[in-house]
């Protein structure tokens, strides 16, 4: 099992990303400028969209496709020569904030029926520290019937993709990587080094890799937490948070963090599975729960101060309309799941204000199918409130008089939860966080 790097270079051997989202298909396609890919999603209407060239989840132009030896398939069958399994499936949280397994476990069960003596596995997902050994080897194990370490080798190497990013990219940004002993975890360094220009950096055990991936966006959450705090207090001291920021970032070693809605399948989950595991382990953990409950409760809080700004201006809050604008969990990415600006609209729905929603890049079927609300297709007009609450890059030049027809006789009230138009709203009743 420790010449794995060279049978793959030489295409003696094949490489299969299992999951192909915003983080397999990336993968996929860089390994299969170099070496022979399977691509293995269990979705067949978006393995037909891979095979035209065309990625579901709009981050990757027709042309990365090309030159790419890879075979995209729904078909367990075309994995039974695979020899170098990377799973990178969603990790996502339950209504009751706990880690749902069930898509890495359903991910382990297929690569268990079909892996054979020498193969090697490794994780992608973002999980807990443990869970790769503790969670998904049994799996494999009983599934295959193969032992770990003596049939086959397991490594864990966390994801890195931002979505919507085209700088920080998966071959520029420095992978972490490691093995279940120090054979398997240089074939895997070694394999991730051929896509990965920035190197790779090998962690001395799969649980470090794994603990460092969680740290990362626990580390963002909280500091984001702190700033939606403060933002919180300076509103009711009537400063604005943005121009507090702004002089602190003068001095050379502030953190430069921003308010903001904190959702996606990244920042606003990984924190729960790290406090997951701390409660197995024994440990309340207080920060970073905290952190959690402030960022959790920021889409209510801008629902909130939109309705008393409305009220200000002696609109009975029944008959009010308002235009959300933006609807996915960030900027210009069109993935909707768990975007805090559901939390913002059923805040506004819980006072009977009539809300109406358009994004340039979400999907109405799927906001409809996710959330229950409709997407229209274009502003109506004669609203009491619009607030921006994703900066799309179709929203960023947009000026006070684009705001002021969409407010038609009414004095409505602009609410910016990014900032982005500090400074050019002169008469319009403005809010940001």
């Amino acid at each position: 099992m420790n010449n794995m790097y060279n049978k793959l270079v030489n295409k003696e051997a094949t490489l299969a990303v299992i999951g192909l989202g915003y983080v397999g298909l990336p993968i996929a396609l860089e390994f299969a400028k170099k070496i022979k890919v399977v691509g293995f999603d269990i979705n067949q209407s978006r393995v037909d969209m891979m095979r035209n060239n065309i990625d579901p989840s709009d981050e990757l132009a027709p042309e990365e496709f090309e030159g790419c030896d890879i075979k995209f398939t729904a078909n367990l069958e075309d994995l039974r020569d695979v020899s170098f399994y990377i799973i990178a499936v969603p990790t996502p949280i339950n209504e009751m904030n706990l880690p749902d397994l069930s898509p890495l476990v359903g991910a382990s069960t297929t690569v268990g029926k079909v892996l054979s003596k020498g193969n090697y596995v490794v994780y992608e997902s973002t999980v807990y520290p443990g869970c790769t050994e503790e969670d998904c080897i049994p799996v494999l194990e009983e599934v295959s019937g193969l032992k770990w370490k003596e049939d086959f080798m397991v490594g864990y190497s966390p994801e890195r993709i931002n979505p919507g990013d085209k700088v920080h990219t998966l071959s520029s940004i420095v992978k972490v990587s490691s093995g279940c002993c120090p054979t398997s975890a240089e074939e895997i360094a070694k394999t991730y080094e051929l896509v990965v220009e920035a190197g790779v950096h090998r962690a001395s055990s799969i649980k470090v890799a794994e603990a460092s991936k969680i740290i990362e966006n626990t580390q963002r959450d909280v500091n984001i937490a702190l700033i939606n705090e403060l933002s919180i207090i300076f509103n009711r001291l009537d400063i604005n948070t943005y121009d507090v920021l702004e002089a602190a970032g003068t001095k050379w070693n502030f953190m430069r963090f921003f308010p903001g809605l904190v959702g996606g399948h990244c920042i606003g989950v990984d924190p729960y599975y790290l406090t997951h595991k701390a409660k197995q382990a024994g440990y309340h953990a207080k920060v970073i729960n905290s952190g959690r409950y402030v960022n959790d409760s920021m889409g209510f809080y801008v629902g909130k101060q939109t309705v008393k700004k409305i009220l200000s201006h002696g609109t009975n809050i029944m008959d009010a309309r308002v235009l959300v604008m933006g609807s996915t969990f960030k900027e210009d990415v069109s993935d909707i799941r768990n975007s805090k600006v559901v939390d913002v609209i059923r805040e506004l729905q819980s006072f009977s204000c009539k809300v109406e929603v358009v994004d340039p890049h979400a999907d109405p079927a799927e906001v409809m199918d996710h959330y229950g609300y409709e997407l229209a297709e274009k502003p109506t007009g004669e609203y009491d409130a619009v607030i921006v609450a994703v900066n799309h890059k179709e929203y960023v030049d947009m000026a006070e008089d684009d705001f002021r027809k969409y407010f038609g006789k009414k004095e409505g009230v602009l609410v910016d939860i990014k900032g982005i138009y500090r400074g050019k709203i002169k008469n319009l009743d403005y809010w940001s966080l």
